[in-house]
Protein backbone atom coordinates (compact mmCIF):
# COMPACT_ATOMS: atom_id res chain seq x y z
CA UNK A 1 0.00 0.00 0.00
CA UNK A 2 1.29 3.27 -0.46
CA UNK A 3 2.13 6.05 2.18
CA UNK A 4 -0.73 7.25 3.96
CA UNK A 5 -2.34 10.65 3.08
CA UNK A 6 -3.59 11.89 6.45
CA UNK A 7 -5.62 14.47 5.52
CA UNK A 8 -7.34 12.32 2.53
CA UNK A 9 -11.13 11.60 2.95
CA UNK A 10 -13.66 8.58 0.96
CA UNK A 11 -17.06 8.42 1.16
CA UNK A 12 -18.90 5.58 -0.88
CA UNK A 13 -22.50 5.84 -1.87
CA UNK A 14 -25.21 3.14 -2.75
CA UNK A 15 -28.69 3.82 -4.83
CA UNK A 16 -31.11 1.59 -5.11
CA UNK A 17 -33.68 2.95 -7.48
CA UNK A 18 -36.55 0.58 -5.76
CA UNK A 19 -36.01 1.02 -2.46
CA UNK A 20 -34.24 4.39 -1.35
CA UNK A 21 -35.34 7.85 -2.33
CA UNK A 22 -31.99 9.32 -3.14
CA UNK A 23 -28.09 8.43 -2.92
CA UNK A 24 -27.08 6.83 0.34
CA UNK A 25 -23.34 7.35 2.38
CA UNK A 26 -22.81 3.53 2.82
CA UNK A 27 -19.30 4.37 4.23
CA UNK A 28 -16.96 7.28 4.90
CA UNK A 29 -13.69 8.08 6.68
CA UNK A 30 -10.32 9.53 6.64
CA UNK A 31 -6.50 8.10 6.14
CA UNK A 32 -6.17 4.99 6.40
CA UNK A 33 -9.78 3.73 6.21
CA UNK A 34 -10.15 6.07 3.34
CA UNK A 35 -7.40 4.52 1.82
CA UNK A 36 -9.19 1.18 2.16
CA UNK A 37 -12.27 2.35 0.90
CA UNK A 38 -11.08 3.52 -2.30
CA UNK A 39 -9.02 0.21 -2.15
CA UNK A 40 -11.95 -2.17 -2.20
CA UNK A 41 -14.07 0.23 -4.09
CA UNK A 42 -11.21 -0.31 -7.01
CA UNK A 43 -10.48 -3.71 -6.60
CA UNK A 44 -14.33 -4.32 -6.70
CA UNK A 45 -14.42 -2.46 -10.03
CA UNK A 46 -16.56 0.67 -8.42
CA UNK A 47 -15.58 3.35 -10.17
CA UNK A 48 -13.62 6.64 -8.06
CA UNK A 49 -14.09 9.70 -8.39
CA UNK A 50 -11.64 12.37 -7.19
CA UNK A 51 -14.04 15.66 -6.02
CA UNK A 52 -13.16 16.77 -2.66
CA UNK A 53 -15.83 19.62 -1.94
CA UNK A 54 -18.23 16.93 -2.47
CA UNK A 55 -16.38 14.62 -0.40
CA UNK A 56 -16.44 17.40 2.78
CA UNK A 57 -20.45 17.88 2.05
CA UNK A 58 -21.02 13.84 2.06
CA UNK A 59 -18.55 13.24 4.76
CA UNK A 60 -20.70 15.46 7.02
CA UNK A 61 -23.43 13.03 6.62
CA UNK A 62 -24.43 9.87 9.21
CA UNK A 63 -24.23 6.78 7.71
CA UNK A 64 -26.70 5.07 5.66
CA UNK A 65 -28.26 8.97 5.48
CA UNK A 66 -29.46 10.30 2.00
CA UNK A 67 -27.79 12.31 0.50
CA UNK A 68 -29.73 16.03 0.80
CA UNK A 69 -31.83 17.98 -1.89
CA UNK A 70 -29.23 20.49 -2.61
CA UNK A 71 -26.67 17.77 -3.51
CA UNK A 72 -28.55 16.04 -6.33
CA UNK A 73 -27.58 17.53 -9.26
CA UNK A 74 -23.61 17.12 -8.44
CA UNK A 75 -24.55 13.54 -7.41
CA UNK A 76 -26.55 12.58 -10.22
CA UNK A 77 -23.70 14.40 -12.75
CA UNK A 78 -21.85 11.58 -10.84
CA UNK A 79 -24.19 8.75 -11.38
CA UNK A 80 -25.18 9.34 -14.77
CA UNK A 81 -21.11 9.79 -15.82
CA UNK A 82 -20.52 6.11 -13.78
CA UNK A 83 -23.55 4.24 -15.89
CA UNK A 84 -22.09 5.63 -19.47
CA UNK A 85 -18.84 4.13 -18.62
CA UNK A 86 -20.55 0.70 -17.18
CA UNK A 87 -22.42 0.60 -20.24
CA UNK A 88 -19.36 0.68 -22.25
CA UNK A 89 -17.37 -1.86 -20.26
CA UNK A 90 -14.48 1.02 -19.07
CA UNK A 91 -13.51 2.26 -15.41
CA UNK A 92 -12.98 5.93 -14.60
Amino acid sequence: MDREVPDKKAVALSYNIEEDEAPRVVAKGSGFVAEKIEILARESGVPVKQDRELVEYLSALNLYQEIPPFLYTVVAEILAFVYRLDSRGKNI
